[in-house]
């Protein structure tokens, strides 16, 4: 038994850098910067992956990534987690100069409430979810990848592996069942401040690097979303790409506890859940150029900003755009002082709140609120 789970981890961690070789090889991904990013555990609701981008696990040590970033080439390995070389580059390229007029949270929630902001870029990490008690992989005894004992996988990471799902897929299937949006888990505070900037018609994009689909959930228009790793809403067959019915994918999973079956080829069928080796949605590429270069202000919430290439967004924004972080912790190129830089340190929900109650919108954001939660 021991043998043969060591094996598959080999073959994995081979099928892995043949993916990575390819990936490199291939003149279709030079679109502008491509370099190597430290891969770590990703949450659940943040399967961190790599971009178009090839999803690469942790066995490998490192995802890989066209980052899309125009002005200039940067090609190297992070060292630590973080490439400091490349985001000094990244921040160096917006262009900000030391005398510009300092931005507070003040003039923030002004423009808000003056709807001088018609296009705010939104990146969204794992921490947003956080207090919809969806489990992360990391934490210390409570985290998904401390309590896959029950799955018995060859190796954690196996509950996102195409070639696992292929030989077993009922602890991917298993795990579905649980995480399935909208069924256990409901939106979070956050997730509706996202909906009450689409409704007041000042959300440009919501770039999310959760797989939850709380956002959707909450009353954001699809439009208005990239879900960086994929979804819940739709589904594929594993071998011949073909679109399967959605509802009936969900009921196989939900109600029957199975794998659904292509009508085509008569292989798996799963949702459209970015698996480690696959490439990230098209939508992506299609659309970050021109949210980068026409939004009017960034605000980045509960995310360590470490992997590629959604780490990279605030970065892309042009050097007179507002950028606001809602995190505990100061992270990527916020670090350091930058006169159009704000950072609102806590909780997502609390912070959230504290925005929404200076903007005098917290009753909106509590009835949107309410209303999700009596869905």
């Amino acid at each position: 038994m021991m043998m043969k789970r060591e094996e598959m981890r080999m073959r994995h961690q081979t099928a892995n850098m043949r993916r990575l070789s390819a990936l490199l090889a291939s003149s279709s991904l030079a679109t502008s910067c491509a370099f190597l990013h430290t891969y770590s555990a990703p949450s659940l609701s943040s399967l961190r992956m790599g971009n178009k981008f090839v999803a690469s696990s942790s066995e490998m040590g490192f995802a890989t990534g066209s980052c899309l970033r125009p002005p200039r080439i940067c090609s190297m390995p992070t060292v630590g987690g973080r490439n400091a070389k490349c985001s000094a580059l990244m921040s160096e390229s917006r262009g900000i100069s030391s005398s510009a007029e300092r931005v507070t949270l003040e003039r923030i929630v002004d423009s808000l409430k003056e709807g001088e902001y018609k296009k705010v870029l939104v990146v969204a990490g794992a921490g947003v979810s956080c207090s919809a008690g969806i489990p992360d992989f990391r934490t210390p005894g409570s985290g998904l990848y401390d309590n896959l004992h029950k799955y018995d996988l060859p190796y954690p990471e196996a509950i996102f592996d195409v070639d696992f799902y292929r030989q077993n897929p009922v602890p991917f299937v298993t795990l579905a069942k649980e995480i399935w949006p909208g069924v256990k888990y409901r939106p979070t505070l956050t997730h509706c401040f996202f909906s009450l900037l689409d409704k007041k018609g000042m959300l440009q994009r919501i770039y999310t690097q959760n797989i939850d689909g709380l956002e959707a959930v909450a009353g954001v228009d699809p439009d208005r979303m990239v879900e960086c790793h994929g979804h819940f809403r739709s589904a594929s067959c594993i071998n011949c790409g073909t679109a399967h019915e959605a509802d009936d994918c969900k009921s196989s999973i939900l109600e029957k506890g199975s794998a659904p079956t292509c009508n085509n080829c008569g292989s798996l069928v799963k949702p459209d859940i970015v698996f480690f080796g696959e490439v990230m949605p098209s939508r992506f590429s299609d659309l970050v150029h021109f949210d980068v270069a026409s939004c009017d202000l960034v605000v980045v919430l509960g995310t360590s900003l470490l992997v590629a290439p959604v780490a990279s967004i605030p970065d892309w924004v042009k050097s007179d755009v507002h950028r606001l972080l809602i995190n505990r912790e100061m992270v990527g190129s916020f670090h350091g002082d930058k006169p159009l830089d704000v950072f609102l340190e806590g909780d997502c929900d609390e912070s959230v709140r504290k925005l929404c109650q200076l903007a005098g919108w917290e009753e909106e954001l509590d009835q949107l609120y309410s209303d999700t939660h009596c869905k």
